[in-house]
């Protein structure tokens, strides 16, 4: 995503079928405090919804942003 001329990143991987890991998470200093990295987890759970993929956040960003979120838990791989 970038905005202002800034970049920030979320990387994932697929593991296996029908479940992706989302791995880390960038915001550079210029887009702290704008709820960058929160649209960004935001996305990938649309985009789990949509592809009906689990999602396992080792990022303790992404972790930490979709236990926030109630309605988010839908996403998260199941033990």
């Amino acid at each position: 995503m970038v905005i202002d001329g800034a970049e920030a990143e979320m990387t994932y991987s697929r593991a296996g079928e029908g479940v992706i890991i989302i791995d880390h998470t960038e915001v550079p200093a210029a887009l702290r405090g704008r709820k960058v990295g929160e649209q960004m987890v935001r996305q990938a759970v649309e985009d789990a919804r949509r592809e009906v993929v689990a999602i396992i956040p080792l990022c303790p960003f992404a972790k930490a942003q979709i236990g926030r979120h109630p309605e988010w838990q839908d996403v998260l791989r199941k033990p």
